[in-house]
């Protein structure tokens, strides 16, 4: 019984310390093709394989190869070719490996946009002096944010106006949300960083 125990006790602790890879297969119709590519929604680079298996196409009969998958961005695995008129019946398996080899296959690769640790939202006031030291990073970034002009939302204001110290207006930084904190005195994309890592 204390072995049992033991063992799912063990289970659970490795099971809850196993990383969350946000790696995931798209799959898109090409004229009697199919394209199967890989969206990594991480911080981390991973080296993948897909084997495929099924009826009604015809694949690449050699040997699968690791493939690179840069952090946040979308890479192109393997492409089948349907048997004509008839609908693709398959499976896929994806290995995942955060070892990366020197061996892996590099292929061009598609940048997005990924969520960040912590939710950012950017409040941006007429009076702010440093918002593009901040703006044009982001919007560079791999991260999503939301960005909201003040002064095309008035119902913000008033919502806003109660949880800072200062008035609105006289506020010259940009005001961000991330995480659910506000903060008034970040000035840089780095200070930003730095915020966002904070455990």
């Amino acid at each position: 019984m204390k072995l049992k125990l033991l063992l799912l006790l063990l289970f659970f602790v490795v099971k809850t310390n196993a990383q969350d890879t946000s790696l995931r297969v798209e799959t898109k119709d090409i004229p009697n093709r199919l394209a199967f590519y890989a969206v990594n929604e991480n911080e981390q680079d991973f080296d993948v394989q897909i084997k495929i298996s099924g009826t009604n196409f015809r694949q690449s009969q050699g040997r699968p190869r690791w493939i690179r998958v840069p952090a946040a961005s979308k890479v192109h695995l393997k492409t089948i070719v349907l048997t004509r008129g008839k609908k693709p019946n398959y499976t896929y398996d994806l290995l995942v490996n955060d070892s990366l080899s020197r061996r892996a296959l590099k292929k061009e690769f598609e940048r997005i946009k990924i969520k960040p640790k912590k939710p950012i939202t950017l409040y941006i006031t007429d009076a702010c002096l440093t918002c593009d030291s901040i703006v044009n990073p982001l919007d560079a970034s791999n991260y999503k944010y939301i960005k909201h002009l003040l002064s095309e939302k008035p119902e913000i204001v008033d919502q806003l106006k109660s949880y800072l110290p200062a008035p609105i207006d006289s506020i010259k930084a940009p005001i961000l949300n991330i995480g659910g904190r506000l903060f008034t005195q970040i000035e840089t994309y780095d200070k930003l960083l730095e915020e966002l890592n904070k455990e």
